[in-house]
């Protein structure tokens, strides 16, 4: 990874909705929290609770920042802050009830999706699947801002998105149309390649601009280059939360298998029964280069983002162009999409010597050892 110091300006609300959405005067704007209980919505009773860290500064920020003088200076209207369930998933699907702060239980689909422009998404839990449907059902924009901390609103939300825009199409116009990519682990004095096969499609960016008339949903922070897999071949090693690595066997698309190499082997018996389970839950949906300079916040939605970093995801990909629906799990509690990032941070134990591109019967190395090669910094430099 570069480890250059960047200098980031002062994090700025009106800035950032400014560039990511280009706001039209009128347009209505709607904050979303997720709560363990969403009766705390109450009266912003949920403000007493210190492990609720998200969603305070969803509300010293982004609704306060909104109240005191946004609003005004961006020529919009609501501002207001609604509570919804959390989901306990990546992606999954979101409950109807929502609870505003005077307590009262109304619609997403009734009450807030009709009557809202821009819906900015401050959740424990990622949003990004289920508002991207909706909104193009409704006809919204928004942005999902996930995992929320001190040190992505000083950094990756400090940054300017029209710079970010412009790096993630010089990388991926490098990468589009690609054949398919290598991936070589070592981890566990073992070496393990996964394949993932792309079939020549346009690679597509996660930019952080979402302007204009069409609905969309962007990611925040932004800085990403990803492609919707057609096929997986190979194996890799899998981290999970506790520190455990577990051996993931893929064919045809999916992790078929999942043995232990090092950690709780019951942690790996639950992953293995669940791909017995749901099948699909294993199915490889996403790879994603990072694209920003940025420094690891300790939460996958800037960590992703970085240069030199790379993440697949296995599970619901409708969000991304994918086929895998949430009616397509044998229990829609399943429907996560759930990324799985490589960095240095995140995952120490595991070295990544190289990631190639096949493209036009050559082959060009992307990654080494979670550096940017020298065709990446030619790119971004061009």
């Amino acid at each position: 990874m570069h480890n250059s110091i960047k200098q980031f300006p002062a994090f700025s609300l009106t800035r950032l909705l400014k560039t990511v959405f280009a706001p039209k005067p009128g347009e209505r704007v709607a904050l979303l929290i997720d709560l363990p209980d969403p009766m705390m919505m109450k009266d912003y009773l949920f403000l007493r609770d210190a492990g609720l860290t998200i969603q305070r500064l969803a509300y010293e920020v982004f609704y306060q920042g909104l109240k005191n003088g946004g609003l005004a200076e961006l020529g919009l209207q609501g501002g207001d802050l609604f509570a919804y369930q959390i989901t306990g998933g990546s992606n999954l699907d979101l409950p109807d009830r929502v609870l505003d702060a005077r307590g009262r239980k109304l619609s997403f689909e009734r009450d807030i999706y009709p009557r809202s422009n821009i819906l900015l998404c401050i959740s424990t839990c990622s949003a990004t699947a289920p508002l991207t449907a909706f909104a193009k059902r409704f006809g919204f924009r928004g942005a999902t801002l996930h995992g929320l901390n001190e040190i992505i609103l000083r950094t990756g939300l400090a940054v300017d998105y029209e710079e970010v825009s412009r790096g993630a199409e010089k990388l991926r116009l490098g990468l589009t149309r690609a054949d398919s990519f290598e991936i070589d682990f070592e981890v566990a004095q073992r070496k393990l390649t996964l394949k993932l096969s792309c079939g020549r499609q346009e690679a597509q960016k996660s930019h952080g601009l979402c302007r204009g008339e069409k609905p969309d949903v962007a990611n925040l922070p932004a800085g990403e280059v990803y492609f919707v897999p057609e096929g997986a071949e190979g194996s890799f090693p899998l981290r999970y939360e506790d520190g455990t690595i577990g051996l993931m066997t893929v064919a045809r698309g999916r992790i078929q298998s999942a043995a232990l190499l090092r950690g709780q082997p019951s942690v790996v018996e639950a992953h293995q029964a669940k791909l017995a389970r749901d099948p699909v839950t294993g199915e490889l949906g996403e790879l994603g280069f990072g694209t920003q300079e940025l420094p690891p916040a300790g939460r996958d939605i800037q960590d992703e983002k970085i240069l030199g970093t790379f993440h697949v995801a296995t599970g619901r990909s409708d969000h991304l162009g994918g086929k895998l629906t949430p009616d397509r799990f044998a229990d829609r509690q399943n429907a996560t999409h759930d990324d799985i990032l490589f960095s240095p941070t995140k995952t120490p134990e595991i070295r990544v010597p190289q990631v190639r591109m096949q493209r036009e019967g050559g082959t060009v190395v992307v990654l080494e050892h979670f550096q940017p090669s020298v065709y990446l910094r030619q790119l971004l430099a061009s």
